[in-house]
């Protein structure tokens, strides 16, 4: 056996080895990496456990290891497209309870599979912030029923965080969906059988609408296609009757019969005439409504259904002063610990850039100001010219730096706590350096679409309406406002119910704007998120990708202008795939030391030191 000098290996290959056999595949093989878990054909990722072997590491990877090999033994895909529905959320809800039928189903055999799988699940509801949650609406339908149908499933208990998400859930599935959950247990060995009863619940649920065609009722198509053979088997006996008729009939019957033919032709095609006009001449009450105008300088099909609900607001306007102090004080406890290592990131950054800033002078030039320091050779040698110099500038003291940060509800908990002090850290940081900084959020007012959707509603719900939620773009600081002035707004970054969905493409976009109307040199924008764009309502009436294309043409839109300089950091998602400058990092810890590289990088004054510094921060 070969020795290894890392004491998690043992550990790992335990670990493999059990996975292994509880997935029931001799071949499957089982790695550790930063990169997110998940299964990959024959390939199994899990969560990376380093030389430390915390106890959150350990959690974290037999749980994901015993619900991935549960998933692989219970899941037939086949099986799971066939009933797989069309629209995001219902898809949604239908991932979910699967995953959580394949997991119970496992633990039926292995309870002590389940502990891991639940120790897991409450770790990851708590860095969530799913126990702090007040309402219902605050946390995903879709995770609510796979939370909902895993306890019917198994009878026991759900760990706290996650226990607080069911029961809040609880009375509205139960009051809409109860027979379904209630049938849970019956259908959990099949699978076909589960998704169905999951079909069910979905519709009961109130998104029917998205299921599309039952896939267990004979298609349509073949139903047309026998009666099109049947029908065209009676033409051609006709035809063939027809044809023995002509060969028995005399030559002016066969004219007389060809020309009633034409004729009956001809007033065919005066009715499809006469139906076109009128059907030209429709009301416009029966007219199909018309797109609602493009919004968007960087692509003519983005479309919004109405903006009248969209909101730009101050931090400020959305808290009373009393609240948003309450807000800050708790932000600045629960990030104690932390403060300490991004203040000092945030120093070296500034160690950097006041290095930068400290007066660099050209010498012997023949104007500008009197050198003193060379008085002395005029002294000695009466002859000698006087010596001038002239100061350099500085590249970045016409500088604005805007953050723009997300603020969807799946950066609830300790991601946006972290982004929040990391920003007002760097924008101190920045001021000292007379670097101007402004601080922005993007979410929505509403999680189901608000009141566009209900306007949507009203209207007879229009074919692809474009963008379907009330937009809300948040002005946490101002370039132009000092520091000591907006401190308390970012502790609403804090604030329940503020989380909610994330268009990240119109908030770039928004971003932009502000930008390019400021009258700096030099503009930085960093955008921080944890995810692609997002909004059920809008995805679930238009094409499955209509908010990741906007964001990547609003991207290329930026990066061609040039007013501005971009750049990205993906909190667990690859942002690199959108953007030329990004980088990805996969804890939330890293954060602080990615914002200060990043920006130190972009800092640099030698283009060479430059292009080194902005490798290496994308290395971290």
């Amino acid at each position: 056996m070969q020795k290894t000098d890392n004491p998690a290996d043992p550990f790992k290959k335990a670990l493999a080895e059990a996975t292994r056999a509880l997935a029931d595949d001799a071949d499957l093989n089982v790695t550790y990496s930063a990169d997110p878990a998940g299964l990959a054909g024959d390939m199994m990722r899990l969560p990376q456990v380093s030389r430390r072997m915390t106890r959150d590491e350990i959690v974290q990877a037999r749980g994901t290891a015993d619900a991935l090999a549960m998933k692989l033994r219970h899941h037939d895909a086949g099986t799971h497209a066939k009933y797989v529905p069309a629209g995001p959320v219902a898809r949604e809800l239908y991932e979910a309870m699967e995953t959580a039928r394949c997991e119970a189903l496992g633990a039926r055999a292995m309870p002590g599979a389940l502990s891991n799988i639940n120790a897991r699940l409450g770790a990851e509801a708590e860095r969530k912030g799913y126990g702090q949650i007040a309402a219902a609406a605050d946390a995903p339908l879709a995770v609510a029923a796979g939370y909902l149908v895993r306890q019917a499933a198994t009878g026991r208990p759900l760990p706290p965080a996650a226990q607080h998400v069911a029961d809040l859930w609880r009375p509205f599935v139960q009051q809409q969906a109860g027979a379904a959950l209630t049938d849970v247990q019956a259908a959990l060995a099949d699978q076909s059988a589960f998704a169905r009863l999951a079909r069910r619940m979905i519709a009961d649920l109130g998104y029917g609408d998205q299921l599309g065609d039952d896939p267990d009722e004979p298609q349509q198509d073949d139903a047309d296609e026998t009666a099109n053979e049947d029908e065209e088997s009676g033409d051609n006996q006709a035809r063939e009757q027809e044809e023995g008729e002509d060969a028995e009939a005399s030559p002016e019957q066969t004219q007389e019969r060809t020309q009633d033919e034409r004729q009956a032709q001809v007033s065919l095609d005066d009715q499809s005439d006469d139906e076109i006009a009128e059907d030209a001449e429709m009301p416009d009450s029966e007219m199909p409504p018309e797109l609602p105008p493009p919004v968007s300088e960087a692509s003519a099909d983005y479309r919004v259904f109405t903006q009248e609900y969209d909101e730009e607001i101050r931090a400020e306007d959305l808290a009373d002063p009393a609240e948003l102090e309450r807000l800050r004080a708790y932000l600045d406890k629960q990030l104690e610990p932390l403060k300490g290592a991004v203040s000092r990131l945030a120093n070296r950054l500034q160690r950097r850039l006041q290095a930068q800033q400290n007066r660099s002078w050209e010498f012997d030039r023949e104007e500008g100001v009197l050198d003193a320091g060379r008085l002395a050779r005029v002294v000695a040698n009466p002859t000698t010219p006087l010596s001038f110099k002239w100061e350099k500038d500085t590249e970045f003291r016409d500088t604005v730096v805007t953050l723009l940060i997300d603020n969807s509800g799946s950066m609830r908990g300790r991601p946006i706590s972290i982004a929040a002090i990391c920003a007002d850290v760097l924008a101190r940081t920045l001021e000292r350096c007379s670097v101007k900084v402004e601080i922005l959020g993007f979410t929505t007012r509403a999680w189901k679409g608000g009141q566009s959707r209900e306007a949507w509603l009203k209207a007879n719900r229009p074919a692809n309406p474009g963008r379907l939620n009330d937009l809300r773009h948040i002005i946490y600081k101002s370039a132009d406002a000092p520091w000591r002035r907006v401190r308390p707004n970012l502790g609403l970054m804090m604030k329940e119910g503020l989380l909610k969905e994330n268009i990240d493409g119109e908030a770039l976009e928004w971003a932009h704007r502000r930008m390019t109307r400021r009258t700096e040199a030099r503009r930085i924008l960093m955008v921080i998120s944890d995810g692609a764009p997002v909004d059920d309502s809008t995805l679930s009436v238009n094409p499955a990708n209509y908010l990741e294309r906007h964001l990547r043409d609003v991207i290329a839109m930026v990066e061609r202008r040039r007013q501005v300089e971009l750049i990205a950091i993906g909190i667990g998602h690859d942002v690199t795939r959108y953007y030329q400058r990004a980088v990805t990092i996969t804890d939330v810890e890293q954060l602080a030391g990615a914002m200060t590289e990043q920006l130190a990088a972009l800092f640099e004054s030698d283009p060479r030191r430059r292009a080194r510094a902005a490798l290496a921060a994308a290395r971290r």
